[in-house]
């Protein structure tokens, strides 16, 4: 039998038009400084005046929870792959799926190898709007850097260049090369407000199946994610000796 369906994702639209989302990293992480309206806003259009491509709409290169839940309109959604880059978990969280005793770690883009995942389609109409709440989503403490990367679809035809959002290890909450054994324990235990890191690990590398696409170093952390929760469960529900 199939199993429950997954719950319904709390990072929504709504939350990030009446600007909860920031709110909530400002209330949990007083030290990292938030960027204003105008900050973003300035950097929103900055990429828009680098775009490569001119009127019919962007395409979107995402690779963690953007395949699954991205929030903004869209016309398409492609497998597709960028160079240079590659997944990984390196961006701590203390607030959303972390919290300051137990901070999480989210996905970016760091420099090196290749990164399978999805190009979405962000039509003309309405751009920049759908764009501010992506922005609201991705730029709210700066922890990421826009681009637009090379992108090709899964049999090598080339596409327009995709804007993408690389990990800037300037940031606050750059985490850097962590050992496998803290990244699976932190992702195992790690919860917030926006729901578990598990949960988030869980359902990109089911986004990613979906599409066709194995990512060997995502399902490997996976399974230990997998075998680490399953352990716990096990012990605290053993009978006390």
């Amino acid at each position: 039998m199939p199993g429950p369906a997954p719950p319904r994702p709390t990072l929504t639209r709504e939350l990030l038009l009446d600007g909860r989302l920031a709110d909530m990293i400002a209330r949990a992480a007083p030290e990292v400084r938030v960027l204003t309206e105008a900050e973003r806003r300035a950097s929103l259009h900055a990429i828009l005046a680098a775009r490569p491509e001119h009127g019919s709409g962007i395409w979107l290169f995402a690779y963690g929870s953007l395949i699954w839940n991205p929030t903004i309109r869209l016309t398409a959604q492609l497998a597709a792959r960028v160079h240079g880059w590659h997944r990984a978990f390196c961006l701590a969280t203390r607030a959303g799926r972390g919290t300051p005793d137990n901070p999480g770690l989210l996905l970016g883009l760091r420099p090196g190898g290749e990164c399978r995942g999805a190009v979405l389609r962000v039509p003309e109409d309405g751009l920049e709007h759908e764009l501010d709440v992506l922005w609201r989503r991705e730029m709210v403490t700066g922890s990421y850097t826009p681009r637009w990367l090379a992108a090709e679809e899964a049999d090598g035809t080339a596409l327009p260049p995709a804007l993408a959002f690389t990990i800037e290890d300037t940031s606050h909450g750059y985490a850097g090369d962590l050992p496998e054994d803290e990244v699976v324990e932190r992702l195992a235990t790690a919860g917030g407000e926006l729901g578990t890191c598990a949960e988030y690990l869980f359902r990109t590398t089911e986004g990613l199946r979906r599409m066709g696409i194995r990512d060997p170093a995502l399902e490997r952390i996976a399974a230990l994610v997998q075998a680490r929760q399953t352990a716990r469960e096990t012990a605290q529900a053993a009978p006390a000796t």
